[in-house]
């Protein structure tokens, strides 16, 4: 087994996952001088962003759909020259030099994939399985970041259909879809790039959804659009009210391009950054079909009671979350997703923390280091400070505080653990100020004042 970072003795912190959250814990436990080992299933660091791991649920054509600025760590931005969006291969370099800059890579454990973790007798027995064969240890906790996308939701339709069904988490490369008729299941923000690199290809392309939804162009006046109003938050019902018009403005009303009404007010669902989908709706080169109601050989029919003939039905709806390694119980989990405190802390067992279940428009990868952040400020003061600790853990038995910033979400799985990124770093940086100083020397980069936890930051 690797030899954990140079730190205070005892046992030390795994860290499940090299992607943008498992980076971020494994910097955050760096700073704090904690022990950790990281292990990664792949044998580089990137997580998803990474094409070339086997697990990596990106496309050829996949870039962020929020801008660098936004989305980049505040300690490590990324090199000059970076466009405002960059693709996957930015972000898998971008990734490899912040392991390299920090001194991460050396404390993790590639090509290992983790089976099992179970509490014992004060902390956790960790087992995993690697080409070297099968192994486990102890260690005081456990930090799961293993990020949101990586397991594919494949509905159900009644009837068999006689084409091809792909998942998007498996689709690669527009060539894939030449001279078919393609069918495109659902559109968020991948459907809707996906059905944009079908249209350069395909034979014919259709895209079915089953709501509405509100599409955010990429540039609004020259900018990117998440960088308007940085930093100076509008109350919730004003930026509703400015943006929709906003977006009526520079994309019109998507009804017209044969979309459903959304029926609910923006930002209660994730918006879809992508303009380009509109573009060549209008240009006639794809087309909206409603939901699908069942297959029957190359024919799939829709709700309406309309059909169309197609080669390839390709799945764009999204994953479910997954953490196999665990007992669900452990995470409260009986719901869509874990029941965790901040989307972070088990209440069920002691030391088990998730650093990137959340979802959140601009919440980026400052965002999860925060969360991290928080994590390694509990694990160090157990040690350092345990009056302090001891009232952080009181804290995290009860339920947890208000996150949505006066939003309304959608009742989806998937909105389940959303949240308004400006309540969340409040929230955030609140809790932080109960377990440091204010000159505490790891403590927050830039957080927030401290408030009182619990209390609505909208």
């Amino acid at each position: 087994m690797l030899e954990p970072t140079a730190g205070r003795g005892g046992l030390p912190v795994v860290v499940i996952g090299a992607g943008p959250s498992g980076l971020a814990a494994m910097r955050a436990l760096s700073r704090r001088g904690l022990d950790f080992v990281g292990f990664e299933q792949h044998t580089d660091v990137g997580g998803l962003w990474n094409i070339e791991n086997p697990s990596s649920t990106v496309y050829e054509s996949a870039h962020l759909i929020s801008s660098r600025t936004t989305t980049e760590f505040a300690e490590y931005p990324m090199p000059a020259g970076t466009p405002d969006y960059p693709g996957h291969r930015h972000l898998r370099e971008y990734f490899r030099g912040y392991a390299d800059h920090f001194g991460l890579r050396g404390s993790i454990r590639f090509g290992t994939q983790i089976t099992c973790a179970t509490e014992d007798d004060g902390g956790w027995q960790v087992s995993w399985r690697s080409a070297d064969g099968e192994g486990s240890a102890r260690f005081r906790a456990v930090i799961v970041a293993t990020g949101t996308l990586h397991t594919p939701f494949v509905p159900e339709f009644p009837g068999t259909f006689a084409g091809e069904i792909l998942h998007s988490a498996h689709y690669k490369n527009p060539a894939e879809l030449a001279g078919k008729r393609v069918l495109v299941v659902g559109a968020g923000n991948s459907g809707c790039d996906i059905a944009v690199d079908a249209v350069h290809h395909a034979a014919a392309v259709d895209i079915s959804v089953r709501r509405g939804y509100y599409f955010i162009p990429k540039y609004i006046f020259g900018r990117p659009a998440d960088t308007l109003n940085r930093g100076r938050p509008l109350p919730r019902p004003l930026k509703q009210f400015i943006d929709k018009r906003l977006l009526r403005m520079f994309t019109g009303d998507p009804r017209r391009f044969g979309f459903p009404d959304p029926g609910y007010r923006i930002y209660e669902s994730h918006p879809v950054v992508n303009s380009l989908i509109l573009h060549h709706l209008g240009h006639g080169d794809l087309r909206v079909m409603p939901d699908v109601s069942r297959l029957d050989g190359h024919t799939v029919h829709f709700r309406d009671g309309t059909s169309g003939d197609y080669d390839l039905v390709l799945l764009s709806t999204g994953y479910v979350l997954s953490y196999p390694f665990l007992d669900r119980a452990q995470l409260g989990w009986t719901g869509p997703s874990p029941s965790l405190y901040l989307n972070m802390f088990s209440r069920q067992a002691e030391n088990l923390m998730v650093v990137g279940m959340v979802e959140a428009s601009g919440l980026g990868w400052e965002g999860r280091y925060r969360q991290a952040e928080l994590a390694a400020a509990y694990l160090a003061a157990q040690a350092r400070a345990p009056q302090r600790a001891a009232g952080f853990r009181k804290a995290l038995a009860g339920p947890s505080p208000d996150m949505t910033g006066g939003y309304k979400y959608l009742g989806l799985d998937r909105m389940s653990y959303y949240v308004n990124k400006d309540a969340y770093r409040a929230q955030l940086a609140a809790h932080l100020a109960l377990l440091d100083p204010p000159d505490h020397p790891g403590g927050s980069n830039g957080a927030p004042a401290r408030q009182e936890v619990g209390a609505d930051a909208h």
